[in-house]
C-alpha cells in the first residue's frame, strides 16, 4: 500500500457519513492512537455513525502501510441474525468474543481493541490507568473498576490537561516516557450524568444500556489531544483515585512500598515482562511522588490535584538535573 492518505483538514466529524461508510466497507479506516495504529472495517452503518461521534477529531485515513491491530465489525448474516440482529468482531480472520446486539457495535469495538492491544504491546509496560499530561509530565491514575478513574480522567482532560489514555498507561522503559493510547473515555452508569453536568459541552456519544458493565457512553478526545497523540511525556506523578459517595476530598501521600503493588497489580503485562516489568515499575516508583485521592466532588478533586502539581514540577525538575 501507499503512504497515509488523509483528506485535507477532514476530521471524521466533518466527513459525510456515506464517505465514512464507504471507507469502512472497503479497505478500512486507520486510527492512529499514539502507541499503536488500528485498522477497522465494518459493514454496519450504525457503527459508522457511532465511530464518527466518538472519534470525531481523528482524520479520515483510508490507506496506510502498517496497523498493529486489524479489526472487523460485521453484522450477522445467519438466520438467527434476522431474529435477533447482532454484530461480531473478528481480528485477522479469528472470531473474538460473544456477538453484541446490532445497535451496540461501539462497545464491542472498544473492548475488543483494548483486549487485542493488551496482548500485542509487550515491549512496553501497560498499566491499567488513566493518563493525562501537563507541562510535559504525566499524571497517571491506576485503579480497579468502580474507583472513579474514568470520571476523573475525563474531567481533567476537559479542564486543561491533555488526554493520553483512559485505559492504558503505556510506559516505554527504554526511553523512560509514556506514550498515548488515545481512545475515547468510557463512562459507566451514574458517571455519564455526572460528566454531563460537570462539562455540559463535552462531546459524548450514544448511551449503550445493558452491557456487561451497565450503561456505557464514550467521551470523545479533544482535537488538540488527537493532533498531539504521537507526543510522548515524561513520568510526573501517580494518583490512586477512589470515589466514595458523600466523602470529603482527601489527598494522602503514598510511600514507595504502597505504590509498588498498586502499579504491579494494575499492570496488564507485569508477569509477561518478568524482570523487565519489575525494573520498569521500580523506576517509576523511585522517580514519581504518589497520592491516594478519595473524592466525591469533581471540582474539589481537581483543585486538590492543582495544589500538589507545583511539588511534582519541582521534584521532576530536580531529577532531570
Amino acid at each position: 500500500m501507499s503512504g497515509p492518505s488523509v483528506l485535507p483538514a477532514a476530521a471524521l466529524c466533518d466527513t459525510p457519513i456515506q464517505h465514512l461508510s464507504a471507507a469502512l466497507t472497503g479497505h478500512g479506516l486507520w486510527l492512529d492512537v499514539g502507541a499503536a495504529i488500528i485498522r477497522v472495517r465494518s459493514d454496519s452503518r450504525l457503527f459508522a455513525r457511532q465511530l464518527q461521534q466518538v472519534y470525531r477529531a481523528f482524520p479520515l485515513v483510508t490507506a496506510h502501510t502498517w496497523a498493529d491491530v486489524h479489526v472487523d465489525i460485521r453484522t450477522s448474516r445467519s438466520l438467527r441474525g434476522w431474529v435477533r440482529p447482532s454484530v461480531s468482531l473478528t481480528s485477522e480472520g479469528r472470531p473474538l468474543f460473544v456477538p453484541f446486539p446490532a445497535d451496540s457495535p461501539m462497545p464491542l469495538f472498544e473492548w475488543g481493541c483494548n483486549w487485542l492491544l493488551g496482548q500485542r504491546l509487550n515491549d512496553r509496560l501497560l498499566l491499567h490507568s488513566g493518563v493525562v499530561e501537563r507541562d510535559g509530565l504525566t499524571l497517571v491514575m491506576p485503579a480497579t473498576p468502580g474507583s472513579g478513574k474514568s470520571t476523573l480522567t475525563s474531567a481533567l482532560s476537559l479542564r486543561g490537561w491533555r488526554l493520553l489514555s483512559d485505559e492504558f498507561g503505556v510506559f516505554d522503559p527504554e526511553r523512560g516516557v509514556f506514550q498515548a493510547m488515545l481512545k475515547p473515555v468510557a463512562l459507566k452508569n451514574e458517571s455519564i450524568d455526572v460528566m454531563r453536568r460537570f462539562v455540559p459541552q463535552a462531546s459524548l456519544g450514544p448511551e449503550f444500556p445493558k452491557t456487561r458493565k451497565g450503561t456505557v457512553a464514550h467521551v470523545a478526545a479533544l482535537p488538540d489531544a488527537v493532533a498531539r497523540c504521537r507526543e510522548v511525556a515524561r513520568p510526573g506523578a501517580f494518583i490512586l483515585p477512589r470515589w466514595v459517595e458523600g466523602s470529603p476530598t482527601r489527598l494522602e501521600p503514598l510511600t514507595e512500598d504502597q505504590l509498588f503493588p498498586a502499579l504491579a497489580f494494575n499492570a496488564f503485562n507485569y508477569g509477561v515482562l518478568a524482570a523487565a516489568g519489575f525494573e520498569a515499575v521500580m523506576a517509576l516508583v523511585r522517580r514519581c511522588p504518589a497520592w491516594q485521592l478519595v473524592y466525591s466532588n469533581l471540582d474539589e478533586a481537581l483543585t486538590a490535584i492543582d495544589a500538589i502539581w507545583p511539588q511534582v514540577l519541582a521534584r521532576q525538575a530536580a531529577a532531570s538535573r
